[in-house]
This record gives structure tokens, sequence and C-alpha cells, in this order.
């Protein structure tokens, strides 16, 4: 039973709609109506601005690691549901919120919360690249595949080194996912008119 639960609790940790609320409460915004439609944290800074793109980007992330380490808490100390699982359940719950009729982001910043629950360096490690990418690119849906696809390679790295292939599943599924909801991003990258960011 506390194996169901964990798994409940992930979703339902993912599926907050961290930019639609902070959009309507403190906006009277709701950022879904403008821009790309999307509710993740790209699309917040796009529609709300820097301060509220970058209070959605942590809760956005801190939402995947919240559920990557529900088992260190007493209550889910006893599930044997593997904290990876439990990150891509939250990733799948931002792409697809129920408290959001749902429609959710992308997942980027989730899947990057993941990480940072589980190997923190990883995650050092993928910030960097991605804000290198960025500064070189100026798009960040560009600069976000740019990541998976460097998170792939590290986690196959790893797996080689320590034979922990379970991180490497989990990358893979994420970045598969990723690309997949970025599908009309690529689109426009081809097409040269993709929106780039001006504030780096």
């Amino acid at each position: 039973m506390i194996n169901v639960i964990a798994v409940i609790c992930a979703y339902l940790i993912g599926s907050i709609p961290s930019g639609l609320w902070i959009g309507k409460i403190f906006y009277k915004t709701d950022i879904r109506e403008f821009g790309s439609g999307n509710l993740g944290a790209t699309n917040t800074f796009r529609v709300l601005g820097k301060k509220a793109g970058m209070v959605v980007t942590i809760m956005d992330i801190l939402k995947g690691t919240v559920a990557t380490i529900l088992p260190i808490f007493p209550f889910f100390s006893d599930t044997i549901v593997h904290p990876l699982i439990l990150g891509a359940i939250a990733a799948v719950g931002h792409m697809f919120p129920i408290f959001a009729g749902f429609r959710g982001g992308k997942a980027v910043a989730t899947s990057g919360g993941v990480l940072l629950g589980y190997s923190w360096p990883f995650f050092i490690i993928l910030i960097i690249g991605f804000f290198i990418s960025l500064k070189l690119t100026k798009i960040v849906s560009l600069s976000s595949m740019v990541v998976s696809v460097i998170a792939v390679i590290y986690s196959i790295i790893y797996w080689l080194l320590t034979g922990d292939y379970a991180l490497f599943i989990l990358v893979l599924i994420l970045a598969t996912f990723i690309f997949y909801r970025h599908k009309s991003n690529i689109k426009r990258i081809k097409e040269g008119t993709e929106p780039k960011v001006k504030w780096l």
C-alpha cells in the first residue's frame, strides 16, 4: 500500500502547476493564454518576467527533487519504489497535471530536479551545460535538448563506471519525453522563428 501512496504522491507533487498558480495569484494572468500557452518556466519568463520565471523554475525543479527523495521521509521509508521512478512520475505529473486540466509544461526543470535529488554533481554539470548552450544560442528550447543529450552521454559513462543502469534508463526516458514535447520548437528552430532570450 505504501508503494501506491508514494507513486500517487509523486504524481500529485509533479502536478502542482507552479506557473499557473503564480500567474493567477500574483499577476492575475493565466499564462496558458499568452506566449506559447505552455505552463513551464520558459513561458513564465516570457509572459510574466524574470522574477516570476525564476520562482517558477525553482518550484518546478523542487517538484522533481522532493518526489525523488520521498523514500528518505519516515512515512515512505518502507517503499520499494526506486527514487528515480518516483522522479519520473513527478515529471509526468508536470507534463500532464491533474490540477491544470492535464495541460502542463515540458518537464525540463522538473527532470533536472529529479537529477538533483539523485546526484547533485550531475545536476551541476547539466546546469553549466545549459547556460553555456544558452549563452551561445540564446534559445532555451535548443539548450534544453542539448542538455538532454549531455545527460544521456553522462548517464552512459556513469553506468559503465558504477554499474548503475537505472540512471541511464531514467535519463533516456526523460530525454525522449523532452524531445517529444519540443516538436513544435524543433520546427520553429529549423524555420528560424524560435524566440530568443534577451537577458543573457
